[in-house]
Formats: structure tokens, C-alpha cells, sequence
């Protein structure tokens, strides 16, 4: 692990979820005007958040988003069907407001803002907080895809982000991501964080051929066995090993949040990595994550049940960007909705 103050702070400051207001709250729930579990995973929902704020009335204000980019130096060994441009491409879009994730966030009224932590070309566009780390990662079959300042530089960005959201008054925040090539360093990091075998993560990404899953899966395997020694260490160096500079970034992000008690709603494949590796870093983290969605790219769904969690919503998707985070938000603000306005029995004036 990491000996970067900066990093071992906040992971000290994170504990679980208050179990009282936990109680308190499923006591509420079962008191509502409603047959108990009729409401099935909202109740879950709204109980997880209001644990995870460690206050029964709290509500969700100013839920926020941020999408990190960066590029791969594995995206050489042909484990994506487009070039890095396309990070470019897409980042611009995004500057412009013209992205999926763009459509979204403006659909739920989400704050939402694009962070460069480490592309590899010139990112000159307007609305874009600039934090770049590296001109992305290097090829991780050939040592460690960062170095260890680079990393942890990478995740602090990420934490120092996303506690401007909270200063300005975020209690809900979500993950995302672009980075062409990414799913392959995704891929790596639930093979070792998660004993599966690369054969079982490794899945189509944006739509490439079985052909390409077959080398993705061989760039896995060589990309741990190449940086055995320094994933041996722990977390941190598994994600300096094997991970990418928006990942690392995801990754501190969580830390923040869950450190301030911010739950967090975690996107699809990639950013399930990131959050992984914070769990790895410290298990309570867990509590303060709301896993969106199951991606389309069956590898999560590999990585989910490995890790015990069923995501809110399984619609198919496998864009990134936070797209799934940004459309379970309606549902985490829904379910807090209902703890806190519902009628009980009692104020119905019901006996039953």
C-alpha cells in the first residue's frame, strides 16, 4: 500500500455505514403505509443512503457527476476496435455537451463536469477541468502501467474533485469514465483483486470480435504475470500495475466520497473496477457504493456476482461515461423520497 499521506488520511477517515440509523431506518420503511418489501430494492436503496449519510433524514441535494479521461498504453497491443483519437473525440463532444452522458445528467438535473487526468493528446477545449497526471498510461505487458507517484497522483485528483462537489453541497455523487482500450486494464484488475480468471472478465467492450477477446485475455494474463512481484504488494500497486490513470482517479474519488459519508454511484465496468480497488483498499467502502448498473459486457457480470452485489438496473448498456450512474440516480432520490414523505399506518390513522 501506498505511504502517500494524502492517500492513507482518507482511508482512515472511512467506516461503515451507521448501523443505528440502519436499524431505524428499516423500522421506518416496515411502518409505511405499504405491505412490508412491496417496494422491493427501493427500500434497500433508501436505507443504504441514509445509513450511509449516518442521518434517517437526509435528503439528496445537488447530486453530482464526474466523467475522467484517460488513455491506455495497452491500447498497442490491439485490444480495442479504435485508435485513442477517438478519447479526444469524445472528450470534445463531451466539452460541447453533445455526449450520451451530456443528455443524461441534463435529464436528471445532475451537476456534471468532464476531468482530463490523463489523456494522451492536447485536450484545448472549453469546460474541462484539466488534471492531467501522464499522457497515459504506458503498456502494462511491459512493466507497471504507472509509476507509483503517477498513480497516486491519479487518485488524489480524483479525491480533490470530487470534494469541490461536496464543499458545494453534493451528498450523492457518481462515477465515470472514457478512455479507449480501458476494459482491458478493467479486466486485469477483477482478475487479480477478484481470483477470476481473465478468461471469465475479459468481454466485448465496445462491441470487438471474438478474436480481440482471445488476445485481451492473453494481454491479461501477460500483463500480471509481467508485474507479479509488484501486484503481490497490495491494492494500491495492483492498480499501479495493471490499472489506468482514470481508474486510479474513480478510485479516489470513492475514497473521498465515502470518507466525507457521500454515497456514490458507481457506473458499469470500469468504473466497478475502480470501485473494487477502493473496496480492496478498505472494506468499508462497500456501504457507500450504489452499483448502477449491470453492463452489457458480460465480464461485470463475472466480477458482480463474485462480488455479491446485484446492480440497480440491467438494461444492456456498455457505453461508459456514467451513463448507468446518472440513470440510477432518479431511482437512489426516489427511494430517500419515500423514507422521508410517505405515510405511516399510525399517521393514516390505519389499525391493523
Amino acid at each position: 500500500m501506498t505511504s502517500d499521506p494524502r492517500i492513507t488520511q482518507v482511508l482512515q477517515k472511512i467506516v461503515p455505514a451507521d448501523q443505528q440509523v440502519r436499524e431505524s431506518a428499516w423500522k421506518k420503511m416496515n411502518s409505511l403505509i405499504k405491505p412490508p418489501g412491496s417496494l422491493g430494492r427501493l427500500e434497500e436503496c433508501a436505507v443504504q443512503y441514509v445509513s450511509a449519510r449516518g442521518d434517517l433524514n437526509a435528503k439528496v441535494q445537488k447530486p453530482s457527476l464526474l466523467t475522467f479521461a484517460g488513455d491506455h498504453g495497452i491500447a498497442e497491443e490491439g485490444v480495442s476496435i479504435t485508435s485513442q483519437d477517438v478519447t479526444t473525440l469524445m472528450v470534445k463532444c463531451m466539452s460541447m455537451g453533445g455526449a450520451g452522458i451530456n443528455v443524461l445528467t441534463r435529464h436528471e438535473g445532475m451537476i456534471h463536469h468532464v476531468v482530463d487526468v490523463g489523456m494522451a493528446q492536447p485536450c484545448p477545449f472549453k469546460n474541462i477541468i484539466h488534471r492531467r497526471v501522464a499522457n497515459g498510461t504506458r503498456n502494462f505487458t511491459k512493466g507497471p502501467a504507472m509509476t507509483e507517484t503517477q498513480c497516486a497522483d491519479a487518485i488524489v485528483a480524483g479525491m480533490e474533485e470530487t470534494q469541490k462537489l461536496i464543499d458545494a453541497g453534493s451528498t450523492l455523487v457518481g462515477t465515470g469514465e472514457m478512455g479507449i482500450g480501458n476494459t482491458t486494464p478493467s479486466a486485469a484488475l477483477y482478475s487479480v483483486y477478484l481470483q477470476l480468471t481473465p478468461e471469465k472478465v475479459c468481454g466485448c467492450g465496445t462491441g470487438v470480435s471474438s478474436e480481440v477477446i482471445r488476445k485481451k485475455v492473453q494481454v491479461v494474463k501477460k500483463g500480471i504475470e509481467v508485474n507479479q512481484d509488484l501486484i503481490a504488494k497490495g491494492p494500491f500497486e495492483t492498480l499501479q500495475s495493471v490499472g489506468g490513470l482514470e481508474i486510479a482517479a474513480i478510485t479516489g474519488m470513492i475514497l473521498q466520497a465515502a470518507s466525507q459519508k457521500v454515497p456514490v454511484l458507481v457506473d458499469g465496468y470500469i468504473s466497478s473496477a475502480a470501485a473494487v480497488a477502493a473496496i480492496r483498499m478498505n472494506p468499508a467502502v462497500l456501504d457507500y457504493c450504489f452499483f448502477s448498473h449491470l453492463s452489457g459486457d458480460l465480464g461485470h457480470g463475472q466480477a458482480m456476482a463474485a462480488l455479491g452485489i446485484k446492480p440497480l438496473l440491467d438494461l444492456g448498456m456498455r457505453l461508459g461515461e456514467g451513463t448507468g450512474a446518472a440513470l440510477a440516480c432518479n431511482l437512489v432520490e426516489a427511494s430517500v423520497k419515500i423514507l422521508a414523505e410517505m405515510m405511516t399506518f399510525e399517521q393514516a390513522g390505519i389499525i391493523l
